[in-house]
């Protein structure tokens, strides 16, 4: 279907819809609309009716509606502070996947990520499943590339010494997988026991990926705490789990070791052109001129997309919750766990019971749609809406062994689908937009696929002969014997000195995470590194270890201290100057 067919189908649905004034046009197949709508409910939903018509390429949502956000344009630095052949916006697990794909290659290549440290986005708030392809729409770009993603991702993890295992998952039906139905008990069982089994089941067979049908009498033997409404079990022996952020830094710090400069604090606030190409990225610490840019920024593509004139799509985040459950609970469950439930909600997968690689239990992700691209609060609404999901599945759950709870957002597209594409607009402009789930266990084949499209674009791509795939193994000294504590502390004592109990941390470790490739200046960036801090007390031990460590360390002031990003002081000055200031107003 061409342009002027499209738009005909669009302008039908804004005529039923009554969207009065609502103007479109259509470009290359994708939908620009223009005007304004009573509601933020209204702007999404007719951006997703339009996202999923068929031959639609993507939305482009410029309505306006009742307290819209205005953001005021940021400035740059006019200073020239480098030149690249590639720049890639943005630190997360995609970007810095193609950093380290683009480092094979004899080229200048600069990643700018504006937080201090990379996965500090999307990245680091995800469940950490390493996906099978099995809950992706047939047929979508994010199936085919979270497939081959899947593939390679032990390789890498491998070669990067992050960890990931294939620990598996069930897919489970019971009495309540159709209760929204309102069937009789007897067709709804059958259907949730012999027909949706017999279906994911093909799914699989067609995508290759191993599955077993689990009756449920040997279910309850192998998962004894589940609940007794239980029907059937599929199990997916190839769902793995990894660390997101561990794996995010090991593939950064891998670029860098092979030549990628990694730019932190640098936020990018416009792209030039010259005659519908890519001249030059503005940054607020100055300009970088550059051949090709690559647009990974999570949340804001659409806004660095609109920096070019190459804006192809709209961002509507959606925003998921998750409960992290003391260790003391971990053996509750002997693999993941999803529960099946119809109707299903369209571009979920339904969150479940989790393992993580570090041995706690986690309940979710929820799912829910917000305008703000920097909400990641979690309700009372949230926490309760996870217990009323999850905890059916597992009915006798020890619920009070929650230690934490957060929430991320989901950089998702109208069209609900990844966008990886070279821009029709600018020459030079490649997307790497729209990536939800499962965008970590797709990066490696989001990063090749990408490298290809650089190619097609006029990039000459010529192989290194001294790539290094492999990063030295970090000390974790709780993972080593005995002997071999024994052995690091007799060379270095910091290796004995425990500064986090819950997850028995040393001043070693930390020490080394200060001091890594990619340095950890604020408490989060040294607990993503060494878990300091995510055990059972959240910090309450070794919050005044690690301030005291990275202090000494860096000569940060302890008053200069960040938990994350700026704003997230920890402290307001030295309790004796409050003193001093106090009895000199008096």
């Amino acid at each position: 279907m061409n342009d002027k067919g499209i738009r005909k189908n669009i302008e039908k649905i804004i005529l039923k819809k009554k969207f009065e004034n609502v103007a479109v046009k259509v470009e290359n197949k994708v939908v620009y609309l223009t005007g304004k709508v009573n509601s933020y409910d209204a702007f999404l939903d007719l951006g997703l009716r339009i996202g999923k018509k068929k031959n639609v390429e993507g939305v482009v949502n410029n309505l306006e509606y009742p307290n819209k956000e205005r953001k005021e344009k940021k400035k740059g630095s006019a200073s020239k502070i480098g030149k690249a052949d590639v720049v890639i916006v943005g630190g997360g697990v995609i970007g810095s996947s193609i950093a380290r794909e683009l480092s094979k290659y004899k080229l200048r290549v600069i990643l700018v990520e504006k937080a201090s440290d990379v996965a500090c986005g999307t990245t680091k708030a995800n469940n950490a499943m390493v996906h099978t392809g099995i809950g992706e729409n047939m047929g979508t770009l994010k199936q085919k590339l979270c497939v081959k993603g899947q593939q390679m991702f032990e390789k890498i993890s491998d070669e990067l010494n992050v960890p990931y295992k294939q620990n598996g998952m069930w897919i489970i039906t019971t009495k309540d997988s159709l209760a929204k139905m309102k069937l009789p008990s007897f067709i709804s069982d059958f259907i949730a026991k012999r027909i949706i089994p017999m279906i994911v089941l093909r799914r699989g067979k067609k995508l290759g990926i191993t599955m077993n049908l689990t009756k449920r009498r040997e279910l309850l033997k192998r998962e004894p705490n589940i609940t007794k409404k239980v029907l059937a079990g599929i199990y997916s022996p190839t769902y793995g789990i990894t660390c997101p952020y561990l794996f995010t830094i090991a593939l950064a710090e891998n670029a860098m070791e092979n030549g990628v400069e990694v730019m932190l604090n640098t936020e990018v606030v416009d792209i030039v052109t010259k005659e519908s190409k890519v001249e030059s990225v503005v940054t607020t610490k100055g300009i970088i001129d550059a051949n090709f840019v690559i647009n990974a920024a999570g949340l804001y593509t659409d806004e660095i997309a609109g920096m070019a004139g190459a804006r192809e799509y709209t961002i509507h985040p959606k925003k998921g919750a998750t409960l992290i459950f003391d260790k003391k609970a971990n053996e509750y469950i002997n693999h993941s766990m999803s529960m099946l439930r119809f109707p299903r909600t369209k571009h979920y997968k339904g969150g479940g019971a989790m393992t993580t690689i570090d041995g706690n239990i986690q309940w979710g992700p929820t799912i829910s749609e917000t305008p703000d691209k920097e909400d990641t609060t979690v309700t009372t609404e949230d926490i309760e809406k996870m217990f009323e999901s999850y905890s059916p599945l597992l009915e006798d759950f020890p619920e009070k062994l929650v230690i934490t709870y957060f929430s991320g957002l989901r950089a998702c597209t109208f069209t609900e689908d990844f966008i990886i594409k070279s821009s029709k607009k600018i020459k030079g402009f490649v997307h790497a937009a729209g990536i939800q789930s499962p965008g970590l266990t797709a990066a490696p084949a989001i990063a090749e696929m990408t490298i290809s499209l650089l190619k097609n674009e006029g990039l000459k791509l010529e192989a290194k002969n001294n790539f290094d795939p492999y990063n030295k193994k970090k000390i974790v000294t709780r993972d080593l014997s005995n002997e071999e504590k024994k052995k690091l502390i007799e060379k270095n004592p910091q290796y004995g000195e425990i500064v986090c109990r819950c997850e028995q941390v040393t001043k070693g470790e930390v020490v080394d995470a200060i001091h890594s490739k990619i340095p950890a200046l604020s408490i989060d960036a040294i607990k993503r590194r060494t878990r300091a801090g995510m055990g059972r007390c959240q910090g309450g031990f070794c919050l005044p270890n690690i301030v005291k460590i990275l202090a000494q360390e860096t000569d940060i002031p302890i008053e200069k201290i960040l938990k994350n990003e700026g704003g997230s002081d920890l402290f307001i000055g030295r309790a004796k100057c409050l003193l001093e200031d106090k009895y000199d107003e008096n």
